[in-house]
Formats: structure tokens, sequence, C-alpha cells
């Protein structure tokens, strides 16, 4: 019996596995990868990547040598049976600092992911590793797994222990079954089948999601010049029938002139799936991704749900290792990821719902959707990818921005409270949304994106006014203690003045000039002056620059905050992390 100690034992090196991994060796702690296989897998999965994901990406340090596999600006037509194009989803703003939708080949993206946890000395790796134990010893858990050979022989057994267990082994999770979580939802019958060619045969650049009734069908162009098909077989047609070269000519006929020609470097068939866990949670255990939720493909949202996981998840475990939270702080990682996840799930149903519509039916539909373009919000609400719910925590590690209640985001989104500050997308709170990332400059640097100045942990921030003016001693030793940083939004005209104002203040001010506009705009239509962003960038509260005292407190106990140490001890802990007193 073999045995390894870590912090956060995550069971499975896909997409979701490989990611939490760094996140957690980025922020100076240690993972441990339990993958069954002996190698990534290397078939083409998932295709859509999301601005959200990329800067997460950003986050783990490894955007630079990703991007390289992606294509921006994916743009999506629904299409009937004739050609006729229903709906265009193409959105061109940028608030989280990339195009909103790219196309990217998965295998080469998790290779990255792997190879990127060689840069920690505490994170491994372990091919050939097939969990078969779980156990929550109270203050720890030990994680069971059978040593296998390259031919699947059990050559020898291994325990390895941690503070936490993630489970991201995919739909058939191992760790869902062993926390007992139900897999709520709808597993359709319907059924497709996947065909990857290389030296793109069309060369179209992006998606097309044909409905059409007599066979719906997905073509996709792809970066490295891979066309991709998915095509639904009907419930007469046996899932062998793919396997018959005559077959599978017959579908890519209608695209293509000669489907004998084309070099096919992948094909499969798969089952949608609508489910979503119970709880993401038991003791020490947790699940994400595939393993927490299943979704249909049609928004490119299974993928890019499990970086969701990862986020969410990782800061909140870093918080808690560090001992700057309470294990309490766990609990809100299911009552944040678990309702959009569902909401996601839902909308991808309805997706296919559309996509596979018969003949009547899809008739309907054309008329419908023709009248909707020529109406310029109907029309903009699928262009701009409107539809899509963006995750929005109202509990949680969030703070009611009308009472500065902690835990709750909900007063503040009742219609009227804030009136009429409502932002241009008719939200009345920015609580709980991401917040936005353009471009900026500072002392140290110009033209960056907003990210790389607050960094990837808590920020204080305010716009045209110093962050510390309404702290107190005590509020201080609280933004000392943890780390949170103090950020002040300037027009660019006044950066100089306030870099020079603020270098005296009690703890180091990070002036921040608005060189597009944005941030004054983002906190021109909202009722705040002040924010918290939390390490994923959520907005955590937003108040009068005022109240900053009260919510920082809310903030505090929404987060489980750990108390603030005795100034000795705080003065220990600064000088140690090299964080000026």
């Amino acid at each position: 019996m073999t045995t390894l100690d870590t912090d956060v034992v995550v069971i499975g090196a896909g997409p979701v596995g490989l990611t939490l991994a760094n996140l957690i060796g980025v922020r100076g702690h240690r993972a441990a990868v339990l993958e069954a296989r002996h190698e990534l897998i290397d078939y083409p999965r998932g295709v859509g990547l999301d601005d959200e994901s990329i800067r997460t990406l950003c986050t783990t340090g490894l955007w630079q040598k990703i991007q390289p596999y992606t294509v921006p600006h994916h743009v999506v037509r629904l299409v009937n049976g004739s050609g006729q194009v229903l709906a265009t989803n193409d959105p061109r703003t940028q608030e989280f600092g990339y195009p909103r939708k790219h196309g990217f080949i998965q295998p080469l993206v998790d290779q990255e992911l792997a190879a990127g946890l060689g840069r920690f000395p505490g994170a491994t790796l372990h091919f050939g590793h097939r969990v078969t134990g779980i156990e929550d010893r109270g203050d720890h858990v030990a994680v069971t797994a059978e040593e296998l050979d390259a031919d699947g022989n059990v050559t020898g057994t291994i325990t390895v222990t941690g503070r936490y267990a993630v489970g991201c082994e995919g739909g058939s999770s191992f760790t869902r079954k062993w926390m007992g979580a139900k897999f709520e939802g709808k597993s359709p019958s319907t059924r497709w089948v996947v065909v990857d060619v290389e030296n793109d045969p069309i060369g179209t650049p992006s998606v097309y999601l044909g409905a059409d009734p007599r066979r719906p069908y997905v073509s996709i162009g792809l970066p490295q010049g891979v066309r991709r098909w998915e095509f639904m077989l009907h419930d007469d047609e046996p899932t062998e029938l793919v396997d018959n070269p005559a077959f599978m000519h017959s579908l890519l006929k209608r695209h293509v002139p000669d489907p004998a020609a084309l070099t096919v470097i992948n094909q499969r068939t798969f089952t949608h799936h609508g489910r979503v866990a119970s709880d993401f949670r038991r003791g020490r255990v947790f699940i994400a991704g595939d393993a927490a939720h299943l979704m249909p493909v049609w928004l490119g949202q299974g993928w890019n749900s499990g970086i969701r996981d990862a986020t969410n998840l990782a800061w909140k475990l870093t918080a808690v290792l560090n001992g700057d939270a309470g294990d309490s702080l766990l609990d809100t990682y299911t009552q944040e990821r678990r309702k959009h996840a569902s909401d996601m799930i839902d909308v991808n149903m309805a997706a296919g719902t559309v996509m596979k519509m018969g003949r009547v039916s899809g008739k309907l539909r054309d008329v419908a959707a023709s009248a909707l373009n020529v109406m310029p919000k109907w029309k903009s609400y699928f262009t701009e990818l409107r539809f899509k719910p963006m995750p929005r925590y109202t509990a949680g590690v969030v703070v009611d921005q009308t009472t500065l209640a902690p835990g709750t985001a909900e007063a503040a989104f009742k219609r009227g409270r804030l009136a009429p500050f409502v932002d241009s997308a008719g939200e009345l709170s920015p609580v709980g949304l991401q917040f936005i990332q353009p471009r900026v400059n500072t002392a140290q640097a110009t033209d960056v994106l907003l990210d790389e100045v607050v960094g990837d942990w808590w920020t204080l921030a305010t716009w045209g006014s110093n962050p510390t003016a309404y702290l107190s001693p005590a509020d201080l030793e609280l933004v000392r203690r943890h780390r949170i940083k103090a950020v002040s939004f300037m027009p660019e005209a006044q950066r100089a003045w306030a870099e020079k104002q603020y270098a005296d203040s009690p703890v180091p001010v990070t002036v921040v000039g608005d060189t597009t506009g944005a941030l004054k705009d983002w906190f021109d239509v909202r009722a705040c002056g002040l924010v918290v962003l939390r390490p994923d960038r959520f907005v955590a509260a937003a108040s009068l620059t005022v109240q900053a005292p009260k919510a920082l407190a809310a903030v505090a106990a929404a987060g489980s905050f750990a108390a603030v140490d005795t100034a000795e001890e705080t003065a220990q802990t600064l000088v140690t992390e090299g964080i000026p007193a």
C-alpha cells in the first residue's frame, strides 16, 4: 500500500479537474490528480469556449499557451431545411475583456492544462489510478485507488489523503454515487453521430445549427482546419449503422460533393442528457463538471459550466486552506452553482426542442422566426446572446444592496427598490454578477486588462475616491488580514493627481485610470460608488462609498471570514507575506 498526502485530491483529469488543480496550485496549495486512463482523452469533445472561461484560464496563467488552439467570434446561425437563416448569434460586446464566443480544440487545451501542473512542486498527476474508495475521516479525507498497468491489470493500491476531495470524473462519477446524491433530470433517447475531418472541405469559419425536419444537423468550423458535423439518428436507425461507410457518406453527401475523399479523424455516437445532482457537497467531498451536471451541446455550455464550477470552488477551498475562512464557506458552492447549472440545462433542452421540430411545427417556427427578425429588440435577444442565463448569485457570498444584509441579494432584485438606478440590461443591482474587465492604465502598466491589475483575490474598489477614506482601524486590520486589495477607479485625466493624493493611505491604494469610460459608465447606472469583488471577480457587495465599513463587515460575514488576528500576529503575517503594514 502506497500513501501520498496533499491538500486537495482531484479525481479525474478532464478539463475541470485539471483547471481546478491549476487554480489550487497557482494560489500556493497542493493538489493530486488521479486519473483511471493512462493518457488524456485524445478525441475532440467540447468545441465552444466562453469569455468567462478565458478569464479563468488567464488566472491559471495558461491562456497564452491555450490561445493558439482557439478562434474568436464564433458566429452561430440557426437555419431551417431550406438554408434560411432563422436566427444569428453573434455577440460583439467584450464586457469581460475577450470576445464572447470562441471555437477551440479540446484535446490540445487539455494537454496545456496538464502540462501546466508541472509549474507547481505540490501538484501531481497520476495516470492509471482508478478510484475505488473514499473515506471522510472528519478532519481529512482518504481516497483509495487501484494502480493499473497498460492492460488494465491491478498492480498495487494507493491511498491519497487530503483536506478535501473533488470528483471531476464525468457523468458516471464514482464520487457522486459515493455521496448518495440524486442525478435528477432527463436523458432523451435521441442519438447523434459526430464526425470530425481534417483539411476543412467547406471552409466557412463559424457554426450552423441545421433545424432540418428531415434530419437535424450541426456544422462547425474549428481551429487548425478541422470541420465537425453532428447528425441526429432517427429512432428506427440502429446505432451500429454508423459503422457502415455507405450510411455515413449518405449523411455527408448533402454537405460535400465527395464524402469518400474526406479524412476522418474522429467519429463517435452520443446521447444528450439534461441532469443535475441534488447536492454538490457531502462533508469534505465535492463534485464538479459532468459529475455534477450534464447538459445538451446546443449552446456549447457543458465545458464552460464545468470551468465555472472549478472557478467557484477553487477560491473557496483556497480561503479555507489558508485559514482565511471557515469551512461553512464551502456550503455556498452548491448554493451558488447548482441553480445556474440547472437554468443552463433548461435553456439547452429548449434549444434542442427547436432543433428537432417536425415538418408542421418547423414551418410554424420558421414563420415566427421571420416575424421576430424584423423586430430589433427580439432580434438582438438572439444576436447578443441575451437568452443565455448569466451566472447570478442571489444567495451565498453576496450582500444585499438595499439592506446590506449578508448571504442574500434578493431584496435588491425586487423591482422599484433601486429605481431609477437600472442598468442598460434592466438589472437593478450588480451584486452576484461578474464585474466587467475593460482595458486600463496604472502607474506600472499601460493598456492592460483590469484583472492583471487587481489580481485574483479580494478587491475593495471605489469610483473617484479613496477606498480607505471611511474605514476604521478595525476595518483596515480586516483588509490587511485578508489581503484585500484597495483600488480607486479614476478618469485617466485624474490618475496622476490621485496617485499623489493617496500615496500616504493607511493601506496601499492602486489607482486605475479608466481610459475607455467603461468603468464610469458601469458605476453611473448603478446605485453604488463602492464594490467588493470576490476572487472569482463576482460582485460580493455594492454600496455608497460612505457605507464601506458596513459593506465590508457584511462580506466578512457572508464569506465566513476568519477573525482578525491580534495586532502583533497581523504584523507578523504581513512581514512574512511581504505586505506593508
